[in-house]
């Protein structure tokens, strides 16, 4: 029995040799296998006590006066998918609903995700092959150098600084697709994209294989040549869950893992705190909207190195902490007169949530 125990234990070192030179494999985090999920076609969402996870209420008592101080309307935190701690103030109610802002974009990055999943479209294609030429005022040449990847990653090389209209006339170019990170509202281009891939609506496609699968509410609203969503709180909470989960709703796979592996890693090689459509904590550098000046360190230094968010102007938040099984959505109006999608409101928030936790 001893040679063919050695050869089994030989086998599995050279596995997991081989595995870990792969940085393309996919590890699941093991915590996840104990998600709960609550009903899609109901309100009724299980919950588990601070005390049950040992957190320090005395920090939770001033974490909740911290919250309605900073005008947060509502605030949740999901721990392997129970609710642990909701607050609702400042006028606000479980039913209320409010915009997602910035943070929305990750709705679009997770929809373009699905339609390639499904065959419909290539990240890798170039965007006029979906919505025709002459959709920029580029030459033919620049502009067949934008492909979807870009719009995912905000290197399409376009003009940051004309205003958040997405008509040719507004979109200008500054550098080859690629070589040039910054903050655009462009990538609502890849709403269109998916539209003419699936030869349907963009909202009845996003509705039809991610909002209804996840028990979502909530609509896109047109504002300012702006697509923004909004819902209650509990359905950005559904949705951070989802991606939590590595893409799955209890047995149903919505996102495959291999996409969102690529989209909470970074994308590019200028911002390296930048997925698609997805900011990334622990990184040892990072770009901010309309700069093109790299900063060093990490975008929350309070915050775990493995978190990952969508960040919304007006500080509309949703954190996701694999490595503490949590999920945490803050929606409300500024926490100051800061306009900026990131702030020191968010160093501030995790200083007094990390006083919750440890």
């Amino acid at each position: 029995m001893k040679p063919i125990y050695l050869i089994f234990s030989l086998l599995f070192i050279i596995i997991l040799s081989c595995s870990s030179k792969d940085d393309n494999v996919l590890i699941e985090n093991p915590n996840t296998q104990n998600i709960y999920f609550p009903p899609v076609n109901s309100n009724t969402w299980d919950a588990k006590t601070p005390s049950e996870l040992q957190w320090n209420t005395s920090a939770l008592a001033e974490l909740s006066s911290f919250l309605e101080d900073t005008n947060t309307k509502s605030f949740i935190i999901l721990h392997q998918g129970k609710i642990a701690w909701e607050q609702y103030c400042n006028g606000h109610n479980e039913n209320s609903i409010w915009y997602w802002a910035s943070a929305g974009k990750t709705l679009t990055a997770i929809t373009t995700g699905i339609a390639q999943d499904q065959g419909l479209l290539n990240i890798n294609t170039k965007v006029s092959d979906y919505i025709g030429t002459q959709w920029t005022s580029l030459n033919l040449e620049q502009e067949n150098l934008i492909t979807n990847r870009h719009l995912l990653s905000m290197t399409s090389g376009l003009d940051d600084g004309l205003g958040d209209d997405v008509t040719p006339n507004n979109l200008q170019y500054v550098a080859d697709a690629g070589t040039r990170w910054a903050y655009h509202n462009v990538y609502v281009k890849l709403q269109d994209i998916v539209s003419q891939a699936s030869n349907t609506n963009w909202s009845d496609y996003f509705t039809e294989h991610l909002k209804d699968k996840i028990g979502m509410t909530g609509q896109w609203i047109d504002l300012d040549n702006l697509s923004v969503y909004w819902s209650n709180t509990r359905s950005m909470a559904r949705f951070g869950l989802m991606i939590y989960a590595n893409g799955r709703w209890e047995n149903n796979q919505i996102i495959s893992q291999e996409f969102l592996n690529q989209a909470t890693n970074t994308s590019q090689d200028i911002n390296q705190a930048y997925g698609y459509l997805w900011w990334l904590n622990g990184k040892s550098s990072f770009n901010l909207p309309q700069s093109q000046i790299q900063f060093n360190g990490y975008l929350i230094p309070n915050a775990p190195q493995d978190m990952y968010y969508a960040l919304g102007k007006n500080d509309q938040k949703l954190y996701i902490v694999p490595s503490k099984d949590l999920v945490i959505v803050r929606m409300g109006q500024a926490a100051d007169d800061s306009n900026f999608t990131l702030s020191d409101y968010d160093n501030d928030l995790w200083f007094k949530l990390n006083a919750v936790f440890n």
